[in-house]
């Protein structure tokens, strides 16, 4: 049986993107979600995952958006105190990576005092695949014995693997094409047998409309991921099972 997991990032962004998110999974097919501690939807995410146990909830590492949770920074954050944009990491940047697993550890166990077990790691704009920054990611895996996402380049992955990180055979960016018919489930599941799409549900409010630069197609995931001729479509294959990284 193949394994489909739909994972909705920035759980915890703000009450939008986390009714976003719950609707997708209470009324669509949406199967996962990854949780931003360091954001002021958090506690309120917490309550939502409690109440919704068989949601996969994991910890989206964060490193460009909002404040840390420790004060003690030096390189990782600008004069203000705030996360550096992720600017600063798209060209060559110098920072002291033991304040990155200080900071991501402080995020996995900021997670955990909620009383939820977490499905897998993954991060906020990706920036695990920068720099050094998948050293500190396989650390942390391995430390809390996660899986994570597969976003980053064929060797590293092959390292995680390795050193028995476990992940799905293939990641996908765009709902829109991977789940957009049954020909495009074919092709999703042609060479693989675990497959994690990405997506961003949500609902728009002002902390997500004056903070982030991906906002309008947000709404048009969540009817996306809800409308339920799509829903009956991914149901209804035989060979195919909706999962989360648990099933790993």
């Amino acid at each position: 049986m193949k394994k489909l997991i739909i994972n909705a990032d920035d759980f915890g962004y703000s009450r939008g993107v986390n009714f976003g998110i719950i609707d997708s999974f209470q009324l669509g097919v949406l199967t996962s979600t990854t949780f931003m501690t360091n954001m002021p939807g958090r506690d309120q995410a917490a309550k939502l995952a409690k109440d919704n146990p068989s949601l996969g909830v994991g910890v989206h590492l964060v490193l460009t958006c909002g404040r840390p949770l420790l004060d003690t920074h030096r390189t990782i954050v600008d004069a203000q105190g705030d996360f550096r944009n992720l600017r600063f990491y798209q060209g060559a940047f110098t920072i002291d990576y033991e304040e990155v697993y200080d900071e991501w550890k402080a995020q996995i166990e900021k997670f955990l005092s909620y009383g939820l077990n977490p499905t897998h790691l993954d991060s906020h704009h990706h920036i695990n695949s920068f720099g050094e920054m998948p050293k500190v990611f396989m650390r942390l895996a391995k430390e809390y014995d996660l899986p994570v996402r597969n976003n980053m380049s064929d060797d590293v992955m092959e390292k995680f693997k390795n050193n028995g990180v476990k992940t799905t055979s293939s990641f996908s960016y765009l709902i829109e094409t991977a789940l957009k018919n049954g020909e495009s489930l074919d092709e999703l599941f042609d060479q693989h047998d675990t497959v994690e799409v990405m997506a961003h549900p949500a609902y728009l409010d002002k902390k997500l409309l004056s903070t982030s630069s991906f906002t309008y197609p947000r709404v048009d995931e969540v009817e996306f991921l809800t409308d339920q001729g799509r829903v009956e479509l991914i149901r209804s294959r035989k060979d195919i099972r909706t999962s989360t990284f648990q099933d790993l």
